[in-house]
């Protein structure tokens, strides 16, 4: 039985937990959070903070706003503990290199919760853009949309921080990443904000591919749209489940709408496109409970499916994007700075 530390109570920590509890290969060998009001399975350990842990520990599960991960990883690593580091890896790219560097020096294994590429719908479409089945692909279209509460926003480190594009859309960046390929450049507009806040709530990206593809991101935390990864695929306990399509790429032979794997294959303009059934892959397990079942694996030495030097690449592309919007007046200021 792997003892697994959980860092952080929050929402995404109580899930870990969960499932760390239920695993019949791992037990939970506590929970590090300094708030005494979150809330742990009976019997679980309690610490305020990493130092304080003496119980046996095999991996610890990292849980904790971002700007905590690099210092928290290596804390972690020079103990001996396997990482499974919630996304993004670090706030900053100096964070999650010097992370990288004591990860190789100690041995440990890590693992990245890009927990996106365990759906087992990803990995079919992944091998179906691999094999060929809509050539080669030539664009990509996405969008990430739902309106958050805004409590969500009260009283914590969101309220000034808690920008969609490193807590929600580096998601999709991996996701882009892992199915089509590594990213070249991108461009990116801000939206207006419609809380009154500093703080970026929506735009739209650009993406420049490796492979010559292209694409676009479009996203916001304020507008209850049914399109999005959470809403798309019901992955999410907390977040209304639609089962609308979120992503549609195009390629030199047909194109593939996500999450229904939707296939058209076609010639020219001449011809209309033809639908092509597809048997779709399901998850035998949530995605969260497959990333625990791997980070396992990790820790008897199999290779990761993202490590932190390949979530290093995503957090890249996420904060190119963050600061170009960051720097940017928003096409509503433009607009009345023209008129005015």
């Amino acid at each position: 039985m792997k003892q697994i530390l959980v860092v952080g109570g929050g929402l995404i920590g109580a899930r870990h937990m969960d499932a760390v509890a239920a695993h019949p290969s791992c037990a939970l060998a506590g929970l590090v959070d300094p708030n005494p009001d979150v809330k742990t399975p009976e019997g679980a350990r309690r610490y305020a903070d990493m130092s304080e842990v003496t119980c046996p520990v095999d991996g610890v599960i990292l849980a904790t706003p971002t700007h905590l991960h690099a210092a928290q990883g290596e804390f972690a690593a020079h103990r001996g503990w396997h990482l499974l580091i919630e996304k993004p890896v670090a706030s900053d790219l100096a964070g999650a290199q010097a992370l990288r560097h004591v990860v190789a020096k100690t041995g440990v294994g890590s693992l990245v919760g890009h927990h996106r590429r365990y759906h087992a719908k990803v990995q079919h479409l992944k091998d179906l853009l691999a094999n060929g089945r809509i050539g080669m692909p030539i664009g990509v279209s996405l969008i990430w949309a739902m309106r958050k509460p805004d409590s969500y926003f009260e009283g914590n480190w969101r309220t000034a921080g808690g920008s969609p594009v490193m807590i929600n859309l580096v998601h999709d960046i991996d996701l882009l990443r892992f199915v089509i390929g590594d990213i070249a450049a991108c461009t990116a507009l801000r939206g207006a904000s419609q809380r009154g806040s500093e703080r970026i709530e929506s735009g739209a990206v650009a993406l420049a591919f490796e492979n010559g593809a292209t694409g676009t991101i479009s996203f916001a935390d304020t507008t209850p749209s049914p399109w999005g990864f959470e809403a798309a695929t019901a992955e999410n306990p907390n977040i209304g489940a639609t089962g609308q399509d979120m992503m549609w790429i195009m390629g030199t032979r047909g194109a593939v709408s996500f999450p229904s794997m939707t296939l058209w294959v076609g010639t020219d303009w001449a011809s209309p496109a033809k639908r092509q059934p597809l048997v779709t892959k399901e998850n035998v397990k949530a995605p969260l409970e497959a990333q625990l079942d791997h980070f396992l694996d990790v820790m008897e030495g199999s290779a990761p499916l993202i490590d932190v030097a390949d979530a290093t690449r995503t957090l890249e592309v996420a904060l190119q994007i963050e600061a170009q919007l960051a720097t940017q007046t928003t096409g509503e200021a433009y607009a009345r700075s023209a008129l005015a």
